[in-house]
């Protein structure tokens, strides 16, 4: 893990997990070996707070969804510096939100797989665009196997039976598409809209209306020339910004030797998230203005309108606005999340909301379609499934009126859960599609 320095502005330090030592001892080495962020009392004075993680494991970890990272911190007596120095960027890196409102159950999380894993700390970049490096892929193996991917052509509404399992999904021409098995991988507010009336006062769909995916903004930035950089992820540990990337050093397909493509995390962006300011509700050119504020922050020697020559050069931008990412790991949601199995028999859940041992995440979301998957392949053979997860007492008691599904309102990416560059007719389109994210800005 690589940090920005913010009493050294261009510098960086590091967390080195030495290649060879197994986990825990590397993750305990390299928070020793580490001078610049802790003292050696602040490294200590974690241990108590970590302990039971190690000796109950994931019992542990669950009971702790009721406190936010910092009413964990002082229930343990762990010292304010643990807070500044690496809980914020863990917690907007983690969940695109701030440490007084994010679960500790997700920062217990990730550090329980740096403990227990060798390679928990992995990361990587594709080494180009998501179309053509993953999806692409996905689509050749699944023709390859006789299956087909259908594309531009939007769910209107599930049909059901009338004992509740479904008839049929109606897709917005008109087609009737009628299966054995249906699988939905929305995320959680998508799925609120599409939920039919039929499933509507069911306590295990109603758990949905627990959870609410979080704001966020990615913004990309094009140099006139070379800016420091590390051939890795960096953690900011900026009031503005979460983690972010050289793509000219990190991504084969941005490579360029003398000019840089930063790709950053702009989080918390909203007041949903913990944010001062609704920057989803802001144009381009104030997010932008904002960011190379904070750039000349991280990187003073090289950016700035009060170097020499002015600084490196902004040639052009893109904002991709996210209104509804990943669910907000808010105190208290964990337990809400649904197992992907159903009640309905011919209907299975996926998508990184749903119950699985990873955060709200690419690696959540891949764990849980494969969880799906099994569900339907057990049903197919015959043989038991996990079962359903038990529903929390307050969903259960709830007698809950009808709700008609309000369905889905345009293409758009973000319609369907997405992000969009939505230039200069934002506020229309925002207005169109959510509101609700134009609400004080």
């Amino acid at each position: 893990m690589i940090f920005a320095m913010q009493e050294l502005p261009g510098e960086f330090t590091t967390f080195d997990f030495l290649e060879g030592i197994p986990a825990p001892f590397n993750f305990g080495l390299s928070i020793l070996l580490n001078q610049k962020m802790l003292t050696l009392p602040e490294k200590l004075q974690c241990a108590p707070a970590l302990l039971p993680m190690l000796i109950e494991g994931q019992k542990f970890i669950d009971l702790q969804d009721e406190r936010s990272t910092l009413e964990f911190m002082e229930k343990y007596g762990m010292p304010d510096r643990i807070n500044t120095e690496v809980f914020i960027s863990m917690a907007k890196a983690l969940d695109f939100i701030d440490p007084d409102k994010l679960s500790m159950t997700v920062v217990l999380t990730a550090m329980n797989r740096f403990l227990n894993e060798t390679d928990g700390l992995q990361m990587a970049f594709i080494d180009g665009n998501q179309t053509l490096r993953v999806c692409e892929p996905l689509r050749e193996y699944i023709e390859a196997r006789g299956g087909k991917v259908v594309l531009d052509k939007p769910l209107d509404r599930i049909e059901t039976n009338d004992d509740g399992s479904v008839k049929s999904f109606i897709m917005r021409d008109g087609e009737k598409i009628v299966a054995d098995e249906y699988v939905s991988s929305v995320p959680c507010d998508i799925f609120k809209r599409i939920c039919p009336l039929a499933w509507s006062t069911n306590p295990f769909f109603r758990q949905a209306d627990e959870l609410q995916g979080i704001p966020v903004i990615n913004i990309h930035l094009w140099f006139d020339r070379k800016l420091l950089n590390v051939n890795h992820l960096c953690f900011s540990r900026s009031p503005l910004l979460s983690v972010y990337a050289d793509m000219s050093t990190c991504c084969k397909e941005y490579e360029d030797k003398d000019k840089s493509m930063l790709e950053l995390v702009f989080a918390p962006c909203s007041p949903i998230a913990g944010g001062k300011v609704n920057w989803m509700g802001k144009s381009d050119e104030e997010i932008v203005e904002a960011t190379m504020k904070e750039l000349e922050r991280l990187f003073p020697t090289e950016i700035g309108p009060a170097l020499p020559d002015g600084g490196a050069k902004l040639i052009k931008h893109a904002v991709v606005k996210v209104p509804r990412s990943v669910y907000a790991a808010i105190p208290g949601r964990n337990k809400y999340r649904p197992s992907q199995e159903t009640p309905i028999k011919n209907f299975t859940l996926a998508g990184d909301w749903t119950s699985q041992k990873f955060l709200g995440s690419m690696e959540g979301a891949v764990l849980a379609g494969k969880l799906a998957a099994e569900v339907v392949a057990c049903k197919s053979a015959g043989v038991p499934t996990q079962g359903l997860k038990e529903i929390e007492p307050d969903i259960a008691a709830k007698e809950w009126a009808p709700r008609e599904p309000m369905g889905i309102r345009g293409k758009t990416p973000i319609a369907f859960g997405g992000g969009e560059v939505l230039g200069k007719g934002y506020e229309e389109k925002l207005r169109q599609q959510e509101p609700v994210l134009l609400e004080n800005a």
